[in-house]
C-alpha cells in the first residue's frame, strides 16, 4: 500500500516536504488555520498545488504529516537521576505540551485524517520516549514498570480526558496517575 504521508528519503523530495512543511507553519502563524489552503501553501512553498495533492492527497494529510514532524521528540528526556524522577518529569513535561492549545491543535490533525495518518507514528515517539527512561533505570540497576502500563495507567487516561473531555489535567492529576503506576509496579 502506499502511504501518501511518508517522505521520501533525500533529494529533491526532501527539500519539497521541507519547503512545504515550513510554508504550512508560516502560514498558520501568520493567518492562523482559516488561511491554510493548498494554493496559498504551494505559492508559499514553491510548488504547484498539484504536488501536494499528490504527494499528500489533501489539505488534512498534510496538516496531520506536519503535525506528526512537530510531535517527534527533539532531545531524549531529561536524566534527574532516577526512573521516579525522569518519568515523572516527563510525564509532567508531555502533558504540559499536548494539553497546551497548539498540542491539542496538532493530536486534532493527526486524529482528523482517514486512517488516522501518523496515530501510530505518535505511538512510537511516547514509547520511545518512555523506553529511554527505562533504558537509563536498568543502566543503573533499578526495576522500572514496563511502557505499556505506563500508558495504560497514565497516558490513555490523561489523553483521554484531554482530546475528548477538554481538560487540561492538572499536575496533580498526572502525579496521582504516576503514583498508581508506581504502586502497580510494586504489586
Amino acid at each position: 500500500m502506499n502511504d501518501k504521508s511518508a517522505p521520501r528519503p533525500g533529494g529533491r523530495s526532501a527539500r519539497i516536504q521541507a519547503a512545504v512543511h515550513q510554508a504550512v507553519r508560516a502560514l498558520q502563524q501568520e493567518q492562523g488555520r482559516d488561511g491554510l489552503t493548498v494554493p496559498a501553501i504551494a505559492s508559499r512553498a514553491g510548488v504547484t498545488p498539484s504536488t501536494i495533492y499528490r504527494r499528500w492527497g489533501d489539505l488534512a494529510q498534510l496538516l496531520a504529516d506536519v503535525a506528526v514532524e512537530q510531535l517527534q521528540p527533539e532531545q531524549p528526556p531529561t536524566d534527574t537521576g532516577s526512573f521516579r524522577s525522569d518519568l515523572l518529569a516527563w510525564l509532567l513535561q508531555y502533558f504540559d505540551e499536548m494539553s497546551s492549545s497548539p498540542g491539542r491543535a496538532m493530536l486534532r490533525d493527526v486524529l482528523g485524517t482517514e486512517g488516522h495518518a501518523g496515530a501510530g507514528k505518535c505511538d512510537s515517539f511516547v514509547r520511545q520516549q518512555i523506553e529511554a527512561i527505562r533504558e537509563r533505570a536498568l543502566a543503573r540497576g533499578e526495576s522500572p514498570v514496563t511502557a505499556d502500563l505506563i500508558i495504560r495507567i497514565v497516558v490513555a487516561p490523561l489523553m483521554y480526558r484531554i482530546l475528548f473531555a477538554s481538560e487540561r489535567p492538572a499536575a496533580q492529576a498526572v502525579e496521582v496517575l504516576f503514583e498508581q503506576v508506581m504502586n502497580a509496579g510494586d504489586t
